[in-house]
């Protein structure tokens, strides 16, 4: 292979070209944070709630090299079945293309990729974040630093609470990374409602997310992303107790097996699902579809204010 230009699937193509709106998912949750047989079924549901609110889905993912920014069906169905589908960050892109591999995009992978097409709103479950005993390991997820470089918004439920959250929310704010919480001022924590930390800034529409957008576009003065933090409602949350003797436990796990690095998130994922006997990947789902059903709105809403 010597073209190693990012393709654009047919719909996705022709909805950038007529201005559209255009929502990117990352395919990591397809390949590595859902379980089988669950992940293609909730990849589809993903997809068709970006559609039901009025925008195109643009899945991203690596498929024998070629970088696939709206993945079709049969692709979307392999990253989700294939055995030994790589987990890419930006930095593995240009290996993984030349390598010919089938790979699956991360946060900041899929941050950068859709930004580069010309894609401005991205929904995803959770970000990366500074994970816990960093002070030791270094270890911080390039989701922050790429964030810092993408002027993208992300619609999120927070960071995963198997973080250090505070860490992460005082990493953004070094590195110019926006952060609303939308009809919050309070952080979410992924399972959780809330993850214990207050923020600066609330919007309350999908349209305040949009003039956010455009006022960073017209001052010209900031290509940083914009987290857009979506709590879920406190009666949808997974059982506090429960959620914090799961984390607990998990993070002895990862102590007493060496788990490091990459690894970490979705092992801990992994126990999450097996330890609530399947709770978290309940909502874990809700997570995703509530993210892409925003995701949508606010891309509908930028574009009507393209228009304008």
């Amino acid at each position: 292979m010597t073209d190693f230009h990012i393709q654009h699937g047919g719909e996705v193509a022709e909805a950038l070209r007529a201005g559209r709106p255009v929502v990117a998912l990352e395919s990591t949750i397809v390949s590595h944070g859902l379980p089988r047989p669950d992940n293609l079924r909730v990849a589809r549901q993903i997809e068709q709630a970006v559609r039901d609110a009025g925008a195109v889905p643009a899945t991203i993912g690596m498929v024998g090299g070629r970088l696939v920014v709206g993945l079709d069906d049969t692709e979307l169905t392999r990253l989700a079945t294939a055995d030994g589908v790589a987990k890419l960050s930006v930095r593995d892109l240009a290996v993984a293309a030349a390598t010919g591999v089938d790979g699956a995009t991360t946060v900041a992978a899929t941050s950068a990729v859709a930004a580069a097409s010309g894609i401005r709103v991205f929904a995803t479950g959770g970000l990366g974040g500074v994970h816990r005993e960093a002070a030791q390991s270094f270890d911080e997820s390039a989701d922050l630093t790429t964030l810092a470089r993408t002027p993208i918004a992300v619609v999120c439920a927070g960071v995963k609470s198997i973080l250090d959250v505070g860490a992460t929310l005082e990493r953004m704010e070094t590195l110019g990374v926006g952060v609303v919480g939308y009809r919050t001022r309070r952080f979410p924590g992924f399972f959780v409602t809330d993850g214990g930390f207050d923020l600066d800034w609330s919007v309350d529409s999908p349209e305040q997310v949009a003039a956010v957008l455009a006022a960073r576009a017209a001052h010209g003065l900031h290509d940083g992303g914009l987290v857009v933090a979506n709590p879920l409602p406190a009666d949808e949350q997974l059982d506090r107790d429960l959620h914090d003797r799961t984390l607990a436990d998990g993070l002895a796990r990862l102590d007493r097996d060496g788990i490091t690095g990459k690894a970490v998130t979705p092992y801990l994922l992994s126990h999450f699902h097996s330890a609530t006997e399947g709770a978290s990947l309940a909502v874990n789902v809700r997570i995703i579809l509530r993210n892409a059903d925003l995701a949508a709105r606010i891309a509908v809403a930028a574009a009507g204010t393209d228009a304008g």
